[in-house]
Parts: structure tokens; sequence; C-alpha cells
């Protein structure tokens, strides 16, 4: 709620239609999860809390913050403290299933000038009880940001399934149309009701089809990937590459193959190389050849049909997009691009309530792989960091467990060199799962 970490906002819609009231009176127990808009000096920003009401007295939960208060008659107050010294005291009233008031930040490392910005919160929102739907839907436009600033091109529900079409990096779409200019051109994005931040996005990729016998990719290797001798070598490299797919036969060869590679063919495992939630609006939308902790340009080559990818919500709606479809890519994607094509894609949705996600995972039906972005070294100690928390939030094991589990099953990939952010994911077999309690929440 009060944090100023990015927590999205949709300017296409009201607190009110984002946070539909309760219907609760003045006097019913505020024990449970809220859902705030903050108006923080001009910018929306989104966040949920957890409140146990015992009588007058309030505990609970804020971003991770235990908070202590109380409640009188239509009134409340709170007050709230960070491991940094820092503190935030809110009070507001109680009207028809609504909080609102103010909320007073103080920073330490400023004490004197502390910060005042106003709020309303409701209870989150029931999920949809109508039966699943397949949607089809045919993107009209495609967006080169992800941002939390776009219209949703679609609303649905949790368990409803999606079919719809990608262009490709370059913006050519099945019928090799240009149909925007290039960059990862993204489909969507799409609204998945009672998603909420704080929450985890779930899509499981149900089919992934080529719509077209062509790919593009470039004859370098990424600067990442070279040392100084090998750089020299690859001076003239850098020139597209065209690639006739033939999925009859289920394999991709060079439309001009140089002397020594005239028979070679590369099998076909079509995948997505950007899937993502939009960030919040405290920073700048990223662009759609970038990734971090919302995902985005991942280009993790296990993200196929089959998959099913898991995403931290940071808006109202999750506001998910895809694209930057691929027919094959070995690890690294090492030429800075792989077979770059259009796809038909269709996936469904579902959400995870009030569970935290630090970076993207994925699942397949023998492994569960959690992933780093950014440097090497920063990709490495954070794809051990989300794994560690994973197997601590659904194994429940204990950080000596962890380490010793890790040190015996851990098997690591460097899953991106071609871009901003490097990706390292960590895969466990779910074979040495097997022994393990799996605690479902």
């Amino acid at each position: 709620m009060f944090r100023r970490l990015a927590l999205a906002t949709l300017l296409a819609f009201s607190a009110s239609s984002l946070y539909p009231q309760a219907s609760q009176s003045n006097d019913a127990s505020l024990t449970g999860h809220w859902n705030a808009d903050v108006n923080y000096l001009g910018t929306h920003l989104y966040n949920g809390f957890d409140l146990d009401q015992q009588g007058e007295k309030l505990t609970g939960k804020l971003s991770g913050d235990a908070l202590e208060g109380s409640i009188e008659s239509s009134s409340f107050h709170f007050l709230v403290k960070d491991n940094d010294g820092g503190t935030k005291q809110v009070k507001g009233d109680i009207e028809s299933g609504t909080l609102h008031g103010e909320v007073i930040e103080t920073d330490p490392n400023s004490p004197t000038h502390p910060v005042t910005y106003t709020f309303i919160a409701t209870r989150r929102p029931p999920r949809p009880t109508a039966p699943p739907r397949r949607h089809e839907f045919t993107p009209t436009v495609f967006y080169r940001q992800f941002s939390p600033f776009n219209q949703p091109v679609l609303t649905v529900n949790p368990g409803d399934t999606i079919h719809t079409t990608t262009v490709d990096a370059g913006g050519n779409d099945h019928d090799s149309v240009k149909r925007v200019l290039g960059g990862n051109p993204q489909t969507g994005p799409f609204y998945i009701e009672s998603a909420l931040p704080g929450d985890i996005l779930v899509v499981h990729i149900v089919r992934l089809r080529l719509n077209r016998d062509w790919a593009l990719s470039d004859d370098d290797i990424v600067q990442r990937a070279t040392d100084s001798d090998l750089a020299i070598k690859m001076k003239d490299g850098g020139k597209t590459v065209i690639w006739h797919l033939d999925p009859a036969n289920g394999t991709a060869s060079l439309a001009k193959p140089p002397q020594h590679l005239a028979h070679y063919t590369v099998p076909l495992r079509p995948m997505l190389g950007c899937i993502a939630t939009a960030p919040g609006p405290a920073q700048a939308p990223p662009g759609t050849g970038d990734s971090g902790r919302y995902g985005g340009n991942m280009d993790f080559n296990e993200i196929t049909e089959g998959a099913t990818v898991y995403l931290p919500v940071s808006n109202p709606g999750a506001l998910l997009y895809l694209g930057d479809a691929h027919a094959a890519q070995g690890d690294g994607e090492l030429n800075g691009n792989a077979l770059e094509t259009s796809m038909d894609v269709e996936f469904t949705v579902d959400v995870l309530p009030n569970k935290w996600l630090r970076a993207p995972r994925v699942e397949t039906s023998t492994s569960i792989m959690a992933m780093g972005l950014g440097s090497l070294d920063e990709a490495f100690r954070e794809a051990t960091s989300n794994m560690a928390q994973w197997l601590a939030d659904d194994y429940q094991l204990t950080p000596i467990e962890v380490a010793e589990f890790l040190g015996t099953a851990a098997h690591y990939n460097v899953s991106e060199a071609a871009d901003r952010n490097a990706g390292m994911v960590l895969r466990i077999e779910k074979a040495r799962l097997d022994t393990l309690t799996r605690v479902d929440k």
C-alpha cells in the first residue's frame, strides 16, 4: 500500500472500478486482506495489506512489516515500522466497507521532512465463479513497452483460455506483412480479473504453432560470450540470416547455407522469447527488449508448449504481454537473435493470491526452474535465491535443508546472454522432489 516501490496504475480505470466496494457495515470486523489505491503526491500506487482485528486492537502486516493500532467507532489508526527505522502512521475512517485516510511516512534519513499522502482501500474482490471460457483474440495493435498505461485489449477470468497470434521481433506477421516497428512488439496486455499486486499470475502455455515458413537470425556471437581473440575472428559477422521452416518434418535449415553447413538442420522447438506482467509506474515503462522481475525479454528456451510460467503481479489485472516467438534457440541466444518468427499461441491463466515472487519461475512436466536476471553474477545469485524461496515456501525446507538439497540437485543454465540483462536458470528435476513433502497453501 504505502511503499515507494513501483505498484502499477491503469489510467483508464478509476479506483472504484478496480476495487468495488464490499457490502460491509462500519461495525464489521476489519480482519482480512485489503487492497489500497494510494495517491502518492499525484501518482497512483497499488498494494495490499493484512489486518487482524481483536476487539479494538489491530495487528497485521504491510509490505512484510508488522503493524499495530486500534479501531474506535468508525475510525482507525495503526503504525508500521520497517527494519531501517522508517515509520508510517496510518489513520482514517471506515465507511460502507471502505477504508480511507492518510499516511504520514517518515524516512530515517530525513526525519524532519515526513511525506503525507492519501489512500482508499477495499477488501480483495472475490474470484470470479463463471465457468472457464475460451477466447479468440485477433490483435490489431502491438506494443513496444511493457507498460501499465496501455489499455487492456481483452479482459478474462482466472481459468480462461486465450487463443491469439504474435508478430515476429521485427514486426512482421504470419503473412510476412510489416505491422509495427521492430523491437519485440507484443500482443496484449490482457487484464485478468481478481489479479492484484502481491499475487502470482500463472500462465500455462497450451499450444505454440508456427504460422509461416521462414525465420530470421544473425551470424554473429554476442560480446558477452567472446574473448578478444574470438571477437577479432568474428569481425565480419552481424549479417541477417534467413532460415526455412519445415513444420511437416520438424526442422529448420539455412536458406543460403555456407559450404560446411549445407546439410545442417535444426530441430524445431517453438518458444516465447517474451512473456511479462507490466511493472509499476514509478519507473519508466521498460522496452520490450528488456527484462526484470516482471519477466519480459527473457529468451528462455524452456518456455515452450506445455510449460507453466509464474510471474509477479504489480497491477490490478496483472496486464499480461507476450511475443517474440522463436522457432528454435540454443542456450544463451548467442547470435543476438534466435530463429525469429511469428506464432499462433494458446494459453490459460490463473491467479495465486497473496503469494510474493522475487523473480519469474517456469515449470514443466519434468522440472521446476527459478530464473535470475542481471549480470551473470547477479543472475546466478538471483536464481539461487529464487529457488531457495520456492523450496522454503512450497516444501517448508529450512535454510540448512535448502543448502543440502541444492548442493546435490541443482542444474544451472545460461538462458540469455544477448541483452542488457543476462539470464541464469536453476533447474531441479521433479524426480528429486519426490521425497519432499509439498505444502499446498
